[in-house]
């Protein structure tokens, strides 16, 4: 594990250490588990748009997913 400085504004902080206090853990781990938070909720919306953009370039034709009509379970039939 590295040691890094960071630097942020007082209210942060302290609402930090609040919540920290709360979850009973510290800022280290709190703010590990901030950043890897944020780092996945990225590579997810940089995945949707580049799926957004797939579509937008070639969209879905209209009877492309037909052929599953007939494998869909409804159950009781």
């Amino acid at each position: 594990m590295r040691t890094i400085q960071m630097t942020l504004d007082e209210n942060l902080v302290k609402a930090v250490d609040r919540m920290v206090k709360r979850l009973r853990t510290t800022r280290s781990a709190f703010t590990r588990d901030a950043l890897r938070d944020a780092l996945s909720r990225h590579t997810i919306a940089r995945l949707e748009q580049r799926h957004r953009a797939g579509y937008a370039k070639r969209p879905v034709e209209e009877t492309e997913f037909n052929v599953w009509e007939n494998e869909q379970a409804w159950g009781g039939q």
